[in-house]
């Protein structure tokens, strides 16, 4: 599907009825919805509460779905010693935590005997992948749709593979 026609993430998630799984796979991201947050947090040295109400939506999209008994786990593959931005998303993550999403942390070096894609995906119910491709500098660079079985089963292979490896959230330090 075209970048273009990718519905927003919130209507994919509102879709799904069992599992989502992210794989982040980048040690930094210049997301423009995130600059303030990040610029934030590098000069207070911590979340605040305005990082919390930034968070809000995601926070209560994910609480909806884990409500729904919808299974949210996300991996990060992580260069180690980690970025400033790794240390800013370490930092935030016990809000996802919270939340009800599981999160786990694989340092890259233990990442390099695994095939894995080559772009950040979420899988929705082990039916549909949602790529989500970024620039040189993180900058978003749009999202696409896919839903061919091989390609579903690479990167569910995938992220199973990070999973059994990485480090429980609660268990890892930056």
């Amino acid at each position: 599907m075209k970048p273009s026609s990718v519905p927003p993430f919130s209507e994919l998630i509102r879709d799904c009825h069992h599992s989502a799984v992210h794989l982040e796979l980048r040690d930094s991201y210049g997301v423009a919805a995130e600059a303030d947050d990040f610029a934030l947090w590098k000069s207070a040295g911590r979340i605040t509460p305005e990082s919390v109400e930034s968070r809000r939506p995601w926070l209560d999209l994910v609480r909806e779905a884990v409500g729904r008994g919808v299974v949210m786990r996300r991996a990060r593959v992580v260069s180690v010693p980690v970025s400033e931005y790794i240390r800013y998303e370490h930092a935030g993550t016990y809000l996802n935590v919270e939340a009800g999403e599981l999160v786990r942390w694989l340092p890259r070096r233990e990442a390099a005997t695994l095939a894995l894609p080559g772009a950040d995906f979420w899988l929705l119910d082990g039916r549909l992948i949602r790529f989500g491709h970024f620039a040189g500098d993180g900058a978003s660079a749009g999202h696409e749709l896919n839903s061919d079985p091989d390609v579903i089963k690479l990167c569910a292979d995938a992220f199973e593979s990070v999973w059994e490896r990485a480090t429980p959230h609660e268990e890892f330090t930056v």
